[in-house]
Protein backbone atom coordinates (compact mmCIF):
# COMPACT_ATOMS: atom_id res chain seq x y z
CA UNK A 1 0.00 0.00 0.00
CA UNK A 2 1.33 3.45 -0.89
CA UNK A 3 2.33 5.85 1.50
CA UNK A 4 0.59 9.01 1.87
CA UNK A 5 3.66 11.11 0.63
CA UNK A 6 4.58 8.98 -2.69
CA UNK A 7 1.00 9.34 -3.22
CA UNK A 8 1.60 13.36 -3.00
CA UNK A 9 4.75 12.85 -5.12
CA UNK A 10 3.26 11.08 -7.47
CA UNK A 11 0.68 13.66 -7.95
CA UNK A 12 3.39 16.25 -7.79
CA UNK A 13 5.70 14.60 -11.03
CA UNK A 14 1.82 14.31 -12.94
CA UNK A 15 0.97 17.72 -12.25
CA UNK A 16 4.62 18.94 -13.40
CA UNK A 17 4.46 17.09 -16.41
CA UNK A 18 1.11 18.27 -17.31
CA UNK A 19 2.50 21.79 -16.71
CA UNK A 20 5.54 21.15 -18.81
CA UNK A 21 3.40 19.89 -21.57
CA UNK A 22 1.12 22.83 -21.23
CA UNK A 23 3.85 25.28 -21.72
CA UNK A 24 5.17 23.23 -24.51
CA UNK A 25 2.30 23.33 -26.75
CA UNK A 26 1.31 27.35 -26.05
CA UNK A 27 5.24 28.24 -26.99
CA UNK A 28 4.62 26.16 -30.00
CA UNK A 29 1.54 27.73 -30.86
CA UNK A 30 3.24 31.38 -29.82
CA UNK A 31 6.01 30.69 -32.47
CA UNK A 32 3.85 28.89 -35.10
CA UNK A 33 1.74 32.21 -35.17
CA UNK A 34 5.28 34.52 -35.35
CA UNK A 35 6.35 32.00 -38.04
CA UNK A 36 3.51 33.17 -40.60
CA UNK A 37 5.14 37.04 -40.90
CA UNK A 38 8.03 35.45 -42.22
CA UNK A 39 6.30 32.88 -44.43
CA UNK A 40 4.37 36.23 -45.54
CA UNK A 41 7.22 38.66 -45.95
CA UNK A 42 9.15 35.99 -47.99
CA UNK A 43 6.39 35.65 -50.50
CA UNK A 44 5.66 39.49 -50.69
CA UNK A 45 9.31 39.22 -51.93
CA UNK A 46 9.47 36.83 -53.93
CA UNK A 47 6.34 37.66 -56.11
CA UNK A 48 7.26 41.50 -55.87
CA UNK A 49 10.93 40.70 -57.38
CA UNK A 50 8.57 37.33 -59.99
CA UNK A 51 10.70 34.72 -58.57
CA UNK A 52 10.38 32.48 -61.62
CA UNK A 53 13.65 30.07 -61.47
CA UNK A 54 11.59 27.37 -59.76
CA UNK A 55 9.15 27.20 -62.92
CA UNK A 56 11.40 27.62 -65.25
CA UNK A 57 13.56 24.71 -64.06
CA UNK A 58 11.33 22.46 -62.37
CA UNK A 59 14.30 19.23 -61.59
CA UNK A 60 16.84 21.57 -60.70
CA UNK A 61 14.99 23.86 -59.09
CA UNK A 62 13.56 20.64 -56.51
CA UNK A 63 17.09 19.46 -56.14
CA UNK A 64 18.31 22.60 -54.85
CA UNK A 65 14.81 23.39 -52.82
CA UNK A 66 15.64 19.69 -50.70
CA UNK A 67 18.96 20.68 -50.49
CA UNK A 68 18.13 24.20 -48.51
CA UNK A 69 15.63 22.79 -46.67
CA UNK A 70 17.09 19.82 -45.18
CA UNK A 71 20.13 21.81 -44.40
CA UNK A 72 17.99 24.42 -42.63
CA UNK A 73 15.93 21.81 -41.06
CA UNK A 74 19.21 20.28 -39.90
CA UNK A 75 20.69 23.15 -38.58
CA UNK A 76 17.31 24.04 -36.51
CA UNK A 77 17.45 20.44 -34.84
CA UNK A 78 21.17 20.89 -34.02
CA UNK A 79 20.43 24.74 -32.23
CA UNK A 80 16.44 23.63 -30.90
CA UNK A 81 17.47 24.48 -27.31
CA UNK A 82 19.12 27.62 -28.02
CA UNK A 83 17.63 31.47 -29.13
CA UNK A 84 19.78 30.45 -32.67
CA UNK A 85 17.13 27.89 -32.95
CA UNK A 86 14.19 30.41 -33.57
CA UNK A 87 16.32 32.63 -35.55
CA UNK A 88 16.99 30.12 -38.22
CA UNK A 89 13.29 28.59 -37.82
CA UNK A 90 12.12 32.33 -38.56
CA UNK A 91 15.11 32.48 -41.31
CA UNK A 92 13.55 28.82 -43.02
CA UNK A 93 9.49 30.01 -42.77
CA UNK A 94 10.91 33.26 -44.84
CA UNK A 95 12.58 30.93 -47.48
CA UNK A 96 9.63 28.76 -47.17
CA UNK A 97 7.67 32.05 -48.34
CA UNK A 98 9.96 32.93 -51.10
CA UNK A 99 9.45 29.20 -52.61
CA UNK A 100 5.70 30.15 -52.52
CA UNK A 101 6.09 32.97 -54.47
CA UNK A 102 6.28 30.85 -58.07
CA UNK A 103 2.83 29.20 -56.99
CA UNK A 104 1.33 32.56 -56.01
CA UNK A 105 2.75 34.22 -59.01
CA UNK A 106 0.87 31.56 -61.11
CA UNK A 107 -2.47 31.38 -59.44
CA UNK A 108 -2.63 35.71 -59.25
CA UNK A 109 -2.09 35.59 -63.01
CA UNK A 110 -5.53 33.76 -63.18
CA UNK A 111 -8.60 35.66 -63.37
CA UNK A 112 -9.85 34.28 -60.19
CA UNK A 113 -6.42 33.59 -58.03
CA UNK A 114 -6.79 36.11 -55.69
CA UNK A 115 -10.30 34.29 -54.52
CA UNK A 116 -8.17 31.09 -54.69
CA UNK A 117 -5.54 32.06 -52.74
CA UNK A 118 -8.08 32.97 -49.88
CA UNK A 119 -10.05 29.46 -50.60
CA UNK A 120 -7.02 28.18 -49.84
CA UNK A 121 -5.66 29.75 -46.73
CA UNK A 122 -9.24 30.00 -45.69
CA UNK A 123 -9.60 26.07 -45.94
CA UNK A 124 -5.86 25.60 -44.44
CA UNK A 125 -6.78 27.18 -41.34
CA UNK A 126 -10.14 24.75 -40.95
CA UNK A 127 -7.84 21.98 -41.10
CA UNK A 128 -5.12 23.16 -38.59
CA UNK A 129 -8.47 24.04 -36.39
CA UNK A 130 -10.41 21.18 -36.84
CA UNK A 131 -7.44 18.66 -36.24
CA UNK A 132 -5.78 20.38 -33.40
CA UNK A 133 -9.25 20.62 -31.34
CA UNK A 134 -9.68 16.97 -32.21
CA UNK A 135 -5.97 15.94 -30.61
CA UNK A 136 -6.76 18.42 -27.87
CA UNK A 137 -10.17 17.40 -26.92
CA UNK A 138 -9.91 13.57 -27.52
CA UNK A 139 -6.89 13.78 -25.50
CA UNK A 140 -6.51 10.45 -27.46
CA UNK A 141 -2.92 9.33 -28.63
CA UNK A 142 -2.08 9.45 -31.66
CA UNK A 143 0.98 8.60 -31.94
CA UNK A 144 0.58 5.10 -33.51
CA UNK A 145 -0.11 6.77 -36.66
CA UNK A 146 4.21 7.60 -37.16
CA UNK A 147 4.93 4.49 -39.45
CA UNK A 148 2.17 4.55 -41.12
CA UNK A 149 2.81 8.23 -42.25
CA UNK A 150 5.91 8.42 -43.04
CA UNK A 151 5.72 5.46 -45.45
CA UNK A 152 2.86 7.81 -46.70
CA UNK A 153 4.99 10.30 -47.33
CA UNK A 154 7.79 8.02 -48.94
CA UNK A 155 5.57 6.90 -51.19
CA UNK A 156 3.90 9.97 -52.16
CA UNK A 157 7.21 11.87 -52.89
CA UNK A 158 8.21 8.97 -54.86
CA UNK A 159 4.95 9.92 -57.08
CA UNK A 160 6.00 13.52 -57.13
CA UNK A 161 9.13 13.06 -58.72
CA UNK A 162 7.91 10.20 -61.21
CA UNK A 163 5.39 12.17 -62.15
CA UNK A 164 8.24 15.48 -63.32
CA UNK A 165 8.58 13.06 -66.03
CA UNK A 166 5.52 11.37 -66.80
CA UNK A 167 3.50 14.81 -66.93
CA UNK A 168 -0.11 12.59 -65.96
CA UNK A 169 -2.63 15.56 -65.03
CA UNK A 170 -5.02 12.55 -62.83
CA UNK A 171 -1.51 11.80 -60.97
CA UNK A 172 -0.92 15.27 -59.95
CA UNK A 173 -4.74 15.53 -58.90
CA UNK A 174 -4.27 12.18 -57.03
CA UNK A 175 -0.37 13.58 -55.27
CA UNK A 176 -2.27 16.92 -53.91
CA UNK A 177 -5.58 14.79 -52.61
CA UNK A 178 -3.54 12.06 -50.74
CA UNK A 179 -0.98 15.20 -49.47
CA UNK A 180 -4.33 17.13 -47.92
CA UNK A 181 -4.97 13.72 -46.15
CA UNK A 182 -1.63 12.99 -45.52
CA UNK A 183 -0.68 16.20 -43.70
CA UNK A 184 -4.29 16.74 -41.86
CA UNK A 185 -3.54 13.39 -39.88
CA UNK A 186 0.08 14.67 -39.69
CA UNK A 187 -1.01 17.67 -37.69
CA UNK A 188 -2.86 15.05 -35.26
CA UNK A 189 -0.41 13.62 -35.00
CA UNK A 190 2.57 16.07 -34.08
CA UNK A 191 -0.05 18.14 -31.38
CA UNK A 192 -0.35 14.69 -29.87
CA UNK A 193 2.83 14.19 -29.61
CA UNK A 194 3.55 17.44 -27.78
CA UNK A 195 0.02 16.93 -25.73
CA UNK A 196 1.46 13.27 -24.74
CA UNK A 197 4.89 14.14 -24.05
CA UNK A 198 6.33 12.64 -27.27
CA UNK A 199 7.52 15.70 -27.71
CA UNK A 200 9.14 18.74 -25.41
CA UNK A 201 10.98 21.09 -28.08
CA UNK A 202 8.19 23.80 -28.42
CA UNK A 203 10.85 24.93 -31.70
CA UNK A 204 10.96 20.98 -33.39
CA UNK A 205 7.02 20.79 -32.69
CA UNK A 206 6.50 24.22 -34.55
CA UNK A 207 8.73 23.23 -37.64
CA UNK A 208 6.38 19.85 -37.47
CA UNK A 209 3.29 21.74 -37.42
CA UNK A 210 4.12 24.57 -39.83
CA UNK A 211 5.68 21.99 -42.59
CA UNK A 212 2.12 20.18 -42.44
CA UNK A 213 0.40 23.51 -43.07
CA UNK A 214 2.31 24.61 -45.23
CA UNK A 215 2.02 21.15 -47.38
CA UNK A 216 -2.04 21.51 -47.11
CA UNK A 217 -2.05 24.77 -48.33
CA UNK A 218 0.37 24.28 -51.57
CA UNK A 219 -1.59 21.49 -52.37
CA UNK A 220 -4.67 22.83 -51.42
CA UNK A 221 -4.04 26.29 -54.08
CA UNK A 222 -2.58 23.36 -56.89
CA UNK A 223 -5.82 21.14 -56.57
CA UNK A 224 -8.21 24.25 -56.58
CA UNK A 225 -6.73 26.06 -59.28
CA UNK A 226 -6.77 22.49 -61.04
CA UNK A 227 -11.18 22.22 -60.39
CA UNK A 228 -11.09 26.03 -61.67
CA UNK A 229 -10.43 24.66 -65.16
CA UNK A 230 -7.36 26.37 -65.79
CA UNK A 231 -4.12 24.18 -66.16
Amino acid sequence: MQQPYQIATAQTEQQTTLAQQSRVLRNTYLLLAISMLPTIAGAMLGVGIAFRFFILNPIISLVAFMAIAFAFMWAIERTKNSVLGVVLLLAFTFFMGMMLSPLLLFTLGLGNGPQLIATAAGGTGVIFFTMASIATVTKKDFSFMGKFLIVGVLVTLVAMVANLFLHIPALYLAISAVCIVLFSMYILYDISRVIHGGETNYITATLAIYLDIYNIFVHLLRLLIALSGRD
